[in-house]
């Protein structure tokens, strides 16, 4: 236990004990008080209980420092320490199965300051219903984040009566439940703080091809940030999105219907987007050229969008001249080429992230986007028919400032990598995967040429791979550049009066909603190319 070596002469139950060593303990006493600190009992010295001195705000300190199954173990050692671990304890992670609604009481008596609530209910179980929802407001008044998955049995009812007493809310999320645009908007009207809700797969907006109007409610002023994930009537959200007034971050992804009308709607007003994701949506050369009305955009996302062009691009380059970061999967359809690149290279100059996946840059709009993009740090291709060695050797000439990169899937040999032994001087890290003419042999020169840079090559199974691929329908997953997710995980120590385990349950998407979303149905999205880094190396002779 990561406590127990600052602990001395404290037993498991937080009283003294004899030390076997008294000689130590002389010395240690010596500028003491002896009517203070120790006591002598047939000759032998006993150390005070220095961890009873310590106050409450203190032990809770060092409880917070602490993983979740220490601070589990640590409330076993007496009441005192169970009663400061649960006071002091801000997030929760509960199964939200129906059982938990009669251990909400005592579970709630102890963790009483808890200001970050997860509730996840496995899609084979029967969640908690309304009662039990409102009983855990009226427990948790002061929540600021709340996380809900899978509550099926959830209403509008239920989150009508959370609201109305979780007024402090300021990020809320939900996934895979039941309750529809009543019980979401009583959620807006109601928490005045919130500044980010993530909404998916809310079954309740489903039914009906009219569906009620969300938004945007007290919460107007507060949103910062909305992300709304495979909605069949995502549409009904527009009235929040459009009367957000502070919105940075929007995130439509994977949801059905037509939205160039809505950018339109959004980007026509005076708005300070910062940041736009687009994926597996409906959207055209319209709905991008829209979003080039917002001049303060830093990060666009443009996953497997296959309406869009290079007009759409170059109307965007044109105007969101702040742009930092750029991803844009082509999904293999070659509408966005050489004009929209090059518009990329002559005006986003302070492009610092790059990811281009199934899109096929010539080597004019390459060599301009090395030139032109002096602050590029981060780059990614991905799929491409036309990167070769001469594309690489160029971006190792050329791309001083950056530090990684990503190669996958694209007809380079070893001849083009040989590049980066001196080129890229700030180069931190290099990826490359499925590549056929890249070897091991080259991984492990590289290696010795400049000890400090992280080579992780995939080339070992690269045969193996290429078969699969041909055997796939078309092979456009295939693709992608594949990271894990990153997924936070809270955790909660089991409470062994109450008997109320932790989980993180993840729930897999039903087969009726894949047939429903079709095309828009694949989950082999990139969210950022650059968030997790593998470290694997592969391990072979190195070159002479």
């Amino acid at each position: 236990m990561g406590q127990s070596s600052s602990i001395h002469g404290v037993s498991p139950g937080g009283s003294n004990y004899r030390s076997p060593n008294p000689s130590h303990h002389r010395t240690s006493s010596s500028a003491m008080s002896n009517e203070e600190n120790t006591s002598i009992s047939d000759g032998n010295f006993v150390d005070q209980d220095y961890i009873s001195e310590l106050p409450d705000e203190c032990l809770a300190i060092v409880f917070q420092s602490l993983s979740s199954g220490d601070r589990k173990r640590c409330s076993l050692v007496c009441q005192r320490w169970l009663r400061v671990e649960g006071q002091s304890r801000l997030r929760l992670a509960l199964s939200a199965q129906s059982e938990l609604l009669l251990h909400i009481p005592s579970l709630f008596s102890r963790f009483d300051s808890v200001t970050k609530l997860a509730l996840r209910c496995d899609r084979r179980s029967i969640s908690i219903n309304d009662d039990a929802l409102i009983l855990i407001s009226q427990k948790c008044r002061n929540l600021m984040r709340f996380k809900l998955r899978g509550c099926r049995e959830l209403t509008d009812v239920g989150m009508a009566g959370f609201a109305q007493n979780c007024k402090n809310l300021k990020k809320f999320s939900s996934g895979s439940c039941m309750f529809g645009a009543k019980g979401m908007n009583a959620l807006l009207d109601h928490c005045s703080s919130l500044e980010e809700l993530s909404v998916k797969r809310l079954r309740g907006i489903n039914d009906g091809v009219a569906a009620e109007p969300i938004g945007p409610g007290m919460a107007a002023s507060s949103l910062k940030s909305i992300c709304l994930k495979e909605l069949y009537n995502g549409q009904c959200f527009g009235p929040l999105i459009i009367g957000s007034k502070n919105l940075r971050t929007l995130k439509l992804l994977r949801c059905l219907g037509d939205w160039d009308k809505l950018l339109e709607t959004i980007t026509n007003r005076e708005n300070c987007l910062t940041e736009i994701h687009l994926e597996r949506l409906q959207v055209s050369d319209i709905g991008v050229s829209a979003i080039s009305k917002c001049s303060d955009l830093e990060i666009l996302n443009l996953v497997k969008t296959p309406e869009v062009t290079d007009v759409g691009i170059v109307a965007m380059a044109e105007h969101c001249k702040l742009l930092r970061k750029l991803h844009i999967d082509g999904w293999r359809t070659n509408r966005i080429g050489n004009r929209g690149l090059s518009a990329i290279a002559k005006h986003s100059t302070n492009l610092q992230e790059l990811v281009l996946i199934g899109v096929n840059p010539t080597s004019i709009s390459l060599e301009a986007i090395v030139s032109n993009c002096q602050k590029l740090e981060r780059l990614a291709l991905c799929g491409s028919e036309t990167i070769g060695d001469a594309e690489i050797s160029c971006i190792g000439t050329k791309c001083l400032a950056l530090k990684k990169i990503c190669i996958k899937g694209c007809p380079v040999s070893d001849l083009g990598i040989e590049t980066f032994a001196l080129g890229c001087p700030n180069l931190v890290k290099i990826k490359v995967k499925k590549c056929r003419g890249v070897t091991n042999e080259l991984a492990d020169w590289l290696r010795v040429r400049r000890p400090f840079l992280t080579v992780n090559f995939d080339v070992e199974e690269v045969e193996a791979e290429a078969a699969d691929a041909r055997t796939s329908d078309g092979g456009a997953q295939e693709d992608g550049v594949e990271y894990p997710s990153i997924v936070s995980r809270v955790t909660v120590a089991a409470n062994a009066d109450v008997g109320v385990a932790s989980s993180s349950n993840s729930h897999g998407r039903s087969s009726g909603f894949k047939t429903r979303f079709g095309l828009f149905g694949g989950r082999s999205i990139v969210p950022c190319t650059f968030r997790r880094w593998s470290n694997g190396t592969s391990s072979s002779n190195g070159r002479e």
